[in-house]
């Protein structure tokens, strides 16, 4: 299997049309990796025997699943980075020390994540003030959940490195699969064996393990310097560094944001199970939201990562405005259509009314102005495909992670912690932190354009 047909030359030609090409793949990747767990939450939420307990069991983990694995999952955006710029520079002999030893981690950090959460699951969950009610259904979907955690991270970090060159095709193609046959076990595991919980948790870790042994098959067969070759898996130390100074602080940015989140599910604990099961429902469906504006803090990322490696800062502010652009056409119309077939989307899961109504309340406040959070996002891309990591982190420690506890701390609080109020949170530190952001990518380009364009004088 040859993949130059799967390549993007980056660094040379209109960027338009590329972004997109690079994005549309990566965004239907995406959206079937969030099936596995809207997979999990319709079948549960119609076919368990209390249908809206097991809901709330499913969706109350997901705050605090991110929470113990966006550290790891950090290092794989590390990975991206550090790939596309040596693939920038030409060092291939880099790019080889870094797949082998992003994959030798990736493995090493999935069985750590496997021994956290089989024994450590309820402990964390009656943490965040789990719902007596669910709270058993809870911590036996962790257990299973993480048994596999070591397919998961494999998965990522594989594909980080496809993504790099530039390849989301293929994938997309592993995940169509993968996604069929978790469907396809959760309604026989459910509805014929009665598993519940259990079942989703089983079916998204089969799922996983054939996601991985694909994306392993991939890079065994993928010619060039991003081939993998299973006799060459170590851990080089200079790689290792680079992947820890630049994936490290997006792991530690998704762990603070993820804090903040447990604070807010631990808030919305309160809610019984109805409005857990709500607020898991119209998470869920914002999730695909969220999966579309990603995919161009990937495209920012790895195509300024590849025209920093090149010493090509004019191209830049175009990769920049071309995301914003696309990020903005994503965001809005996803939003508003998500809010306004809102009741329709959430009945799919449950038809209860109260899970309904609790379900609409996020979404007026979350959903339609989610635009904001996928600038944010984009925007950090930028930052960190220019090589800042720790500047993106910081920014969003104080003004998405350390708001949302103070607001929760004192306006939510004072207000009578109503729903509406908890969620607004959301919109406000958005805009302020993507405005913080702004201001950091205008004066980080200027110096790195200067910085860049020395070099090339001295080069020639």
């Amino acid at each position: 299997m040859k993949s130059r047909r799967y390549e993007i030359n980056m660094t040379e030609g209109p960027l338009w049309g590329k972004i997109a090409r690079f994005t549309l793949p990566l965004m239907l990747s995406s959206f079937l990796q969030l099936l596995y767990n809207a997979a999990d939450n319709v079948v549960v939420g119609k076919f368990a025997q209390n249908g809206t307990v097991a809901l709330a069991a499913v969706g109350s983990t997901g705050s605090m699943i991110n929470l113990i694995v966006n550290l790891f999952i950090g290092l794989s955006v590390g990975t991206s980075i550090v790939v596309a710029q040596y693939l920038g520079k030409r060092e291939f002999k880099a790019v080889q020390e870094t797949v082998h030893t992003s994959i030798t981690i990736s493995v090493i950090f999935g069985f750590i994540l496997l021994f956290i959460g089989v024994l450590f699951a309820r402990p964390l969950l009656l943490l965040m003030n789990a719902d007596m009610d669910v709270i058993d259904g809870a911590s036996l979907y962790m257990r299973i959940y993480f048994i596999g955690m070591p397919f998961n991270m494999l998965y990522n970090f594989g594909s980080a490195v496809l993504r790099a060159i530039g390849d989301t095709k293929r994938p997309l193609y592993i995940l169509t699969i993968s996604g069929m046959v978790n469907v396809v076990l959760n309604l026989i595991l459910v509805i014929v064996f009665h598993l519940d919980v259990a079942g989703v948790a089983i079916a998204t870790i089969a799922s996983q393990a054939i996601s991985a042994v694909m994306i392993v098959w991939c890079l065994i067969k993928t010619e060039g310097a991003v081939n993998l070759n299973l006799k060459k898996l170590k851990v080089y130390p200079k790689r290792l560094w680079e992947l820890a100074k630049t994936g490290l602080p997006a792991g530690f940015q998704g762990m603070l944001f993820s804090i903040s989140n447990v604070l807010i599910q631990s808030s919305i604990n309160g809610f019984g199970p109805a409005g857990i099961a709500g607020n898991s429902v119209a998470g869920n469906i914002e999730g695909f939201i969220y999966a579309g504006m990603n995919t161009l803090y990937q495209a920012s990322l790895t195509f300024i990562g590849q025209n920093v490696g090149a010493r090509k800062p004019e191209r830049i502010h175009k990769i920049t405005f071309i995301c914003f652009v696309y990020v903005c056409v994503i965001g809005v119309l996803g939003g508003q259509l998500a809010y306004r077939f809102g009741e329709f989307l959430i009945s799919i899961y449950n038809k209860d009314r109260e899970v309904i109504n609790a379900g609409l309340v996020r979404m007026k406040y979350v959903a339609q102005p989610y635009v904001f959070c996928g600038v944010m996002d984009m925007l950090v891309g930028s930052l960190r495909g220019m090589g800042k990591s720790i500047v993106p982190m910081i920014v969003s420690l104080l003004g998405a992670c350390a708001f949302r506890i103070v607001w929760i701390l004192t306006v939510f609080a004072a207000t009578g912690k109503q729903p509406w109020v908890l969620y607004v949170s959301y919109p406000i530190s958005w805009i302020l932190t993507a405005s913080a952001h702004f201001v950091c990518y205008m004066i980080v380009h200027k110096k790195l354009s200067a910085r860049l364009k020395t070099e090339a004088v001295q080069i020639v």
